[in-house]
């Protein structure tokens, strides 16, 4: 059960901090709020942080460490998600005696209006005690709240590999949407990717384009295909 004195501290833009008791904090409360912590780079330090525009938020979203952008990319690329947020609060409570404190990798909102707190941590370093009792408290505290907690570690390295490369043509943007449903009323039977690029050229003009066409449709998931194995010409679509 969470304790009286779990609260959380939300940043605004304007450097204020909202204090909330933690079982007052509801999801309308993160509409503009901004990362706990500001997003360094400098020589030497250990972590690789940087910013990734997320086709979600059509806007950059800052990561702290390459295995925290890899999480962040697999999220972006996740249906379900609609809404990210990293470094989202500063949760502070008594863990049985002990003070904690803890700042979250990543807050999702669902398309089912649910919500997921993210911490992202090396497999090799879950089973080290300090770690290990954090995130367990971690895990008692959002839970106790109603909301879904994940500890994420890395990926399945086929996975990532071709999210990644999709990931090139998340950007909405870059497309006619004429061209995009077009293309989409070209693949409606499962067929494999060489073929779907050969069966939308004529609406491009263009291989290339045409095989940009269709990333996009997988990206977007009005495709899908077996992403456990890597993606080829010969890899079968199918529509969703």
């Amino acid at each position: 059960m969470t304790g009286p004195a779990s609260t959380i501290r939300i940043r605004r833009p304007d450097d204020q901090v909202d204090v909330v008791a933690l079982e007052d904090v509801r999801l309308r409360q993160f509409d503009t709020a901004i990362p706990w912590r500001e997003f360094r780079w400098h020589r030497k330090q250990r972590h690789f942080s940087g910013s990734y525009w997320s086709a979600t938020m059509e806007a950059p979203v800052g990561y702290e460490s390459r295995l925290e952008y890899v999480n962040l990319l697999l999220a972006d690329f996740d249906p379900r998600v609609v809404w990210i947020l990293s470094q989202p609060f500063l949760v502070e409570g008594d863990d049985r005696g002990t003070a904690r404190r803890h700042v979250p990798d990543y807050l999702f909102f669902h398309a089912d209006e649910s919500a997921c707190v993210v911490d992202v941590k090396p497999a090799e370093r879950l089973s080290r005690p300090k770690v290990r009792d954090s995130l367990a408290w971690s895990r008692r505290v959002v839970e106790g709240h109603g909301w879904e907690y994940r500890v994420q570690s890395e990926p399945d390295p086929v996975l990532l590999a071709n999210v990644q490369f999709l990931a090139g043509y998340r950007r909405g943007f870059q497309f006619r949407n004429a061209e995009v449903v077009a293309a989409a009323e070209e693949v409606l039977t499962p067929q494999t990717l060489g073929e779907a690029v050969r069966a939308v050229t004529p609406i491009t003009g263009d291989i290339r384009f045409a095989r940009s066409l269709v990333l996009h449709l997988l990206w977007t998931r009005q495709l899908r295909t077996d992403l456990s194995q890597p993606l080829s010409t010969t890899s079968l679509l199918e529509p969703e």
